[in-house]
């Protein structure tokens, strides 16, 4: 490493001591807001009770998305190598969440430390990785750095990059080029990601274009036996339009467009789900305030021919929720969230409408759209229009049903590459 670098990197080491009040400030906000943020505090400094004898593979994914993404990535790695411990890291309680409710106690986990130097270290002397594989795009100077001194193979699994993204780092080029030379391999969701981790210093022999692993959806085997029996709870009889994932700004939308579809459609019943836990309590006073009737998961609560609105007030029920809807509306994209990930939905067979702001997931979305599979709307009046259509023309609807199962088929294998680039990491 050059001189310039070592003095950036010792600036923006420096800079972190400076900003840790503002950072736990923030904390402090973020569990204010959601109370699960205030356990395990000490966890993010490096502090944290572990004794096992083996070696690690550490596995990062920040949040619920990215958990689910890793999700068969782990379990592939924890049948491979049982001579090593597999380490999952999240940042937040439902990625946190998430990873308990599918690994139990065959993973160790624990939240992923701050990019402080002395955090990052005290982690890695802990854990002792033998690689470390991070999810998409949760890039850290310091832990790059610490882990490229240690000569720990980096593999950037299900690699994405969105423009946006792109020029954010190209603002701090002092810092992201030297940070992109610390990354071993990177496994590139598609060409156009590919080409933009080129540009900001990736060397192009450790880019492999694999595809995306969400399209590798595995579904669970009782699936169809639970989603049965929510149907019931929902009503067989109901048109079940699901809004999946939704964020502030979308439900006052999607409540506002339901009341007007429920004239033309009376059978419709809207599911939501919040994307975020600590929003459930705010999206029931929204239906409550407009004088609509409810019904919660969190209490067990069947619908009723009055029940206007269905509350997916629980968590790692998604997949669930899809099966037993209809028609997918992907939150996120009303509002300039940059969209979900559609694939489960499309696993299943559903057709999925989104708004326009899908920057998350360009090119899936852009496959899906040129596939049929997937329809975007502009606003809210098109998106009455788009759920209209789909409830009284079975034709289309099929078609858009077959188009979503296809796309998910055509595009799958991306995740055997990916294990086949991880176990030669593993070998050297």
């Amino acid at each position: 490493m050059s001189l310039q670098a070592k003095v950036i990197w010792f600036i923006y080491s420096v800079l972190w001591c400076l900003l840790l009040p503002l950072v736990m400030l923030r904390l402090v906000y973020r569990a204010w807001k959601a109370p699960e943020y205030a356990k395990r505090v000490c966890e993010r400094f490096g502090i944290f009770d572990y004794s096992s004898p083996k070696e690690s593979i550490w596995v990062h994914a920040v949040s619920v998305g990215e958990t689910l993404a890793a999700a068969p990535i782990i379990k592939a790695l924890v049948k491979k190598y049982p001579d090593c411990e597999v380490v999952v890291t999240t940042m937040t309680p439902t990625g946190s969440e998430r990873v308990r409710a599918l690994f139990g106690d065959t993973v160790f986990h624990v939240y992923a430390p701050y990019d402080f130097p002395l955090a990052v270290k005290r982690f890695l002397t802990k854990v002792r990785p033998k690689a470390a594989i991070i999810m998409e795009t949760e890039l850290w100077p310091n832990t790059l750095k610490i882990l490229r001194d240690q000569d720990v193979p980096i593999v950037l699994a299900n690699a994405r990059l969105s423009e946006r993204s792109a020029n954010g780092y190209r603002k701090v080029g002092f810092i992201s080029e030297e940070m992109m030379k610390c990354l071993t391999i990177v496994a590139a969701q598609n060409q156009l990601d590919a080409d933009r981790f080129k540009s900001l210093g990736v060397g192009e022999q450790q880019i492999y274009v694999t595809g995306s692993i969400k399209f590798d959806v595995q579904l669970p085997d009782d699936l169809s036996e639970h989603a049965f029996q929510l149907r019931k709870q929902l009503g067989n009889d109901r048109d079940v339009l699901i809004a999946a994932s939704t964020h502030e700004g979308e439900e006052s939308q999607l409540l506002d467009l339901y009341q007007q579809l429920k004239r033309r459609l009376p059978e419709l019943l809207l599911v939501i789900v919040p994307r975020h836990p600590e929003r459930f309590r705010t999206v029931e006073q929204l239906v409550v305030r407009r004088g609509m009737t409810l019904a919660r998961r969190s209490k067990g609560e069947s619908c009723s021919e009055q029940t206007d609105v269905y509350l997916g007030d629980t968590m790692g029920e998604m997949m669930l929720m899809y099966q037993a809807s209809d028609l997918v509306f992907m939150g996120g994209s009303l509002v300039e969230h940059g969209g979900h990930n559609p694939m489960e939905p499309a696993a299943l067979g559903k057709p999925v409408l989104t708004g326009v702001h899908t920057f998350n997931f360009e090119e899936i979305m852009n496959k899906m759209i040129d596939a049929q599979s997937v329809k975007r709307i502009q606003n809210s009046i098109e998106l009455m229009g788009a759920v209209e259509q789909l409830f009284t023309d079975g034709d289309l609807y099929q078609r858009m049903s077959k188009a979503s199962i296809d796309v998910v088929k055509k595009n799958q294998g991306a995740l055997n590459y990916l294990l086949e680039l991880i176990d030669n990491e593993l070998k050297n």
